[in-house]
């Protein structure tokens, strides 16, 4: 028979083989040291600054719970209906409470595969390309850099991109003559916009220009056109319209 008083010293050492000891909170670092939590954090961060890393914050995807996949389709759908109606409206990144491009990203929080979420990107994409052309021919050409930029912000590699930024710089270099037109006076089909046309007219000739007049509506248009052929009598202009949201003339100069 085993005597009691034995069984002490097992227990003890029993005890002492599951002692689990203290860790240090800190964790492995890439090259075997070991470095503090707070250390790891901090060189995350001094790399961001050093690479000088942009960060954008998007609005916040709205958290369901306790809905059935019904209501999930549901949301999405209205998300899609509001975006495509923003797009139309052409509030493509402004304003930052109602845009076309804020609701299909959220949309495809939920649905990274949702395809006319996908399709709405790039139809942002390209009403930006469209309108950077336009202000592009016009002259505009600081809105379009802001235009293009803004293409880029959506998709940064939008095949269409390098073709669009190409032509914007031949568009600089070209040499051209851009009049940008005041609205109200042309609207109001004042002398001051009459005098105006008179002496884009007289330089189209002396150049033997080319003309590209843009114009909110035809009949403003073909009005503009009429004035400037009367200034020079017996001189045909040669030359285009476009209809775009505001007045302007560029004279394409002849190449040599």
């Amino acid at each position: 028979m085993a005597r009691p008083y034995l069984l002490l010293p097992i227990t003890f050492v029993l005890l002492q083989g599951c002692v689990v000891p203290e860790q240090d909170p800190t964790v492995e670092g890439v090259s075997g040291e070991r470095v503090g939590e707070a250390s790891v954090v901090e060189d995350i961060v001094g790399r961001e600054r050093d690479d000088y890393v942009s960060l954008t914050t998007l609005s916040p995807a709205a958290v369901i719970t306790g809905v059935t996949d019904e209501n999930r389709r549901q949301f999405i759908a209205d998300l899609l209906y509001e975006g495509l109606q923003a797009l139309d409206a052409n509030r493509l990144l402004t304003p930052i409470d109602d845009n076309a491009h804020a609701r299909f990203k959220r949309v495809l929080a939920f649905d990274p595969d949702n395809e006319i979420a996908l399709q709405g990107l790039q139809d942002i994409v390209g009403r930006y390309l469209q309108l950077a052309g336009e202000a592009s021919r016009q002259g505009l050409f600081s809105e379009a850099e802001i235009l293009l930029g803004r293409a880029r912000f959506v998709d940064e590699n939008h095949p269409d991109l390098v073709i669009a930024w190409l032509g914007l710089q031949a568009e600089m270099t070209s040499g051209d003559l851009f009049f940008t037109l005041d609205a109200n006076e042309f609207t109001r089909r004042s002398d001051k916009a009459r005098a105006t046309l008179t002496d884009i007219a007289r330089q189209a000739q002396q150049h033997n220009a080319f003309f590209l007049i843009t114009a909110p509506n035809d009949d403003l248009a073909r009005w503009m056109f009429s004035i400037m052929q009367e200034a020079v009598i017996g001189y045909r202009l040669r030359g285009n319209i476009e209809l775009a949201v505001r007045a302007s003339i560029r004279l394409r100069m002849p190449q040599d």
